[in-house]
């Protein structure tokens, strides 16, 4: 695979992989990190070159040999979801249609990938550690601080209650990239938004300037943190981004799509994916 793609060391079982994409290596311009010719993609700029988004106005022939290619490398079919920032969750079976409307997703079919896509946003993934399921979220902060995660996990639960193979169901996640701490501005509109129902919430916020100013930096990934130990979850559960600037999509353009970044200099900006399957 593309050397730049992110593979999660977590504890998920042998036969449950992940992946999570870059923005390839285009033909001209920009070079790999590694510093090697893996798959560059379809795209060209500013959606060089491995854009899997058909919703950026990209040319969607390019989008859809990127999806090909990504279908190929993958040795199964993933099911690209058409995300609103909102917090439906999709149990995925080879009949779901792509475009289907939710923010999660989960499946215990072999073969078929819980995919999720972001240019900012956190891609957040989960497994037990038997393996008997796979399940992707899209947490951007207006989908976590309504609760994605929340209702994603409460999925997974009511799959694990009507499936006797879920005996002591132990959930682990990885935190995928996303914008990071130090590119984050947001208003205090966000900053109340997880007030109410996310304790210590606050720790996530720096002020810019006066705090009376009302502009702040937030720390997308470690507000997801928070409220994956508040669903239950302990630290030796949760695997990935810890907040550090290599994870940051802003910060890494060579590595990362970043709407953030991108959008106001060049008008869009294309789409990574993090994907979850069962061998």
């Amino acid at each position: 695979m593309n050397p730049d793609w992110l593979i999660p060391q977590w504890s998920a079982p042998p036969h449950v992989k992940a992946v999570f994409t870059s923005r390839g290596i285009a033909q001209t311009g920009f070079a790999s990190k590694s510093g090697k010719n893996g798959h560059s993609g379809a795209s060209q700029p500013p959606f060089d070159a491995f854009n899997l988004g058909d919703h950026v106005g990209d040319d969607l022939n390019h989008v859809m040999a990127n999806r090909h290619m990504l279908q190929v490398l993958l040795g199964v079919k993933p099911v690209y979801l058409r995300q609103v920032h909102g917090t439906e969750v999709v149990t995925l079976s080879p009949k779901t249609l792509h475009g289907t409307v939710a923010d999660a997703c989960i499946t215990s079919e072999k073969k078929l990938a819980c995919t999720i896509m972001v240019a900012d946003c956190l891609p957040v993934l989960f497994t037990d550690l038997e393996g008997n399921f796979v399940s992707a979220a899209h947490a951007g902060w207006r989908g976590l601080a309504d609760g994605v995660l929340r209702q994603n996990i409460s999925s997974i639960n009511t799959l694990a209650g009507v499936n006797s193979a879920y005996a002591a169901i132990k959930i682990i996640a990885w935190l995928g990239p996303c914008i990071g701490p130090a590119a984050f501005e947001v208003g205090a509109e966000v900053k109340a938004a997880f007030a109410a129902s996310l304790p210590l919430s606050e720790t996530m916020f720096k002020p810019i300037g006066d705090p009376l100013s009302g502009k702040w930096l937030a720390d997308l990934a470690g507000l997801a943190r928070l409220q994956l130990k508040q669903l239950g979850l302990a630290d030796d559960q949760i695997f990935g981004n810890d907040s550090s600037a290599e994870w940051c999509t802003v910060n890494n353009p060579l590595r990362f799509f970043s709407h953030r970044r991108d959008a106001v200099k060049l008008g869009s900006s294309g789409r990574m994916a993090g994907c979850i399957w069962i061998e």
